[in-house]
């Protein structure tokens, strides 16, 4: 542990994975500033980080405004600090087969996924490169291998471990770390939205899934949080431009 908290950004981190991981980063002794679209929502995991004994502070963002982000991370560093940990999180689904799929479905999600984590890449490696030290890690999905309906979600997912790579290879020499997380089926809101859109019951979806995961569950958002805590912490400085599945077993 540094003796001075490191500063956390995690976006998209109002609730799912992006809370889990928030509330992780605050228990592992770094400062968090929780991103979400609206701040009253991000507000809510803030209160639960601060009543547990940890520093967080709420930062409404549209990842996909460059104006915004500039602010938000300028606020970050204002009130908390220089960022030194970016957790890529925030993400929507537009899901619709591909002769459905409209354009604005499609910049949609390309504009969170792919747009929105090279803006706060590009504001944090700033802080980053400038102090020598920095962890950024990207959500990306099992559907980067594909998933029926999800043009776009998979693509932007795929998309995202080929920037992980190429941020690898630029940041490294100072002393930044770039990785990818990959989850496989994870118990959220976006996963019972993909069950409403394909007409299924949740729970009969679940169990058709446990029975396919190795480790014969689903998973939950801090299944996520741990691995991310672990490529954002003091003792991963060797793993870098790494895409690791985190799905319960190996995936092709």
């Amino acid at each position: 542990m540094s003796p001075t908290p490191r500063v956390a950004i995690v976006t998209g981190a109002a609730r799912g994975i992006g809370a889990a991981t928030a509330e992780r980063l605050a228990r592992e002794g770094r400062a968090v500033a929780v991103l979400d679209l609206r701040e009253s929502d991000a507000q809510e995991v803030v209160d639960r980080i601060t009543a547990a004994g940890g520093t967080a502070l709420a930062v409404g963002c549209d990842v996909s405004d460059p104006d915004q982000v500039t602010a938000a991370v300028d606020t970050v560093a204002e009130r908390l600090g220089p960022p030194a940990i970016l957790v890529n999180n925030a993400g929507v689904l537009r899901d619709n087969l591909l002769f459905k799929m409209s354009v604005e479905d499609w910049d949609t999600v390309m504009n969170v996924h792919l747009r929105g984590t090279f803006l706060m890449s590009k504001a944090a490696q700033a802080h980053m490169t400038k102090n020598g030290w920095g962890r950024i890690v990207n959500l990306s999905s099992s559907s980067a291998l594909g998933n029926r309906g999800q043009a776009n979600y998979s693509a932007a997912k795929a998309g995202l471990q080929g920037f992980t790579k190429t941020l690898a290879i630029e940041l490294g020499k100072f002393g930044v770390t770039c990785n990818a997380v990959a989850p496989g089926f994870i118990e959220t809101a976006m996963t019972q939205a993909t069950a409403e859109r394909i007409g299924v019951k949740y729970e009969e979806m679940k169990a058709f899934k446990e029975a396919e995961i190795p480790v014969r569950r689903v998973g939950v958002p801090e299944d996520i949080a741990n691995t991310v805590a672990f490529l954002t912490g003091e003792d991963s400085g060797f793993v870098s431009g790494q895409v690791i599945y985190v799905a319960g077993g190996p995936l092709d």
